[in-house]
């Protein structure tokens, strides 16, 4: 592999960006009868419609990664996330999830939840959305870290901070 190649494949975005679209997207098919009218798609333009909404769950997760970095002072923190960090993560997730979610079900009306979204005080937040802020960013910090420890130079190197991968 060249070195600029693995450049980009040790990179904590990339990592993030790439696991946080493929679980996302599959999770935005999953859920997809809990939002009115998907169900009764064509097929083309179900897809659509989910890869885009996954496309912003990336832009998500992105934010929610670039905003742990400030606070964690390292964009290195996904090798080695303390508790804190994690939860850092999950609560700028969930904050845009609680916002977007109530601007487009409630403002613009965009989309709305079918009779099978269970709905979560005190905004009205569809339990699906939320709990996919909970259960993919768990998911992609694990194979992030995972990834990055195995393709770096030596493994046992990252835990300590010593490692020559950028910050």
């Amino acid at each position: 592999m060249s070195d600029a190649l693995r450049k980009i494949t040790i990179a904590p975005e990339f990592n993030v960006a790439v696991f946080s679209f493929l679980l996302n997207f599959v999770w935005e098919y999953i859920q997809a009868p809990t939002y009115a009218g998907m169900i009764e798609l064509n097929h083309w333009d179900g897809i659509k419609l989910c890869t885009s909404a996954t496309f912003g769950d990336v832009g998500f997760a992105l934010t929610a990664f670039w905003g742990t970095s400030l606070v964690a002072r390292s964009r290195q923190w996904i090798c080695t996330p303390s508790a804190f960090q994690v939860l850092v993560f999950l609560a700028v997730g969930i904050a845009l999830t609680v916002g977007f979610e109530y601007y487009y079900t409630n403002i613009s009306l965009r989309w709305t939840y079918s009779e099978l979204m269970p709905l979560v005080p005190p905004f009205g937040t569809g339990f699906s959305p939320l709990l996919q802020w909970i259960v993919v960013p768990l998911l992609v910090i694990w194979f992030t870290r995972r990834q990055i420890r195995g393709a770096g130079p030596d493994s046992s190197d990252l835990g300590s901070g010593s490692a020559s991968l950028p910050t």
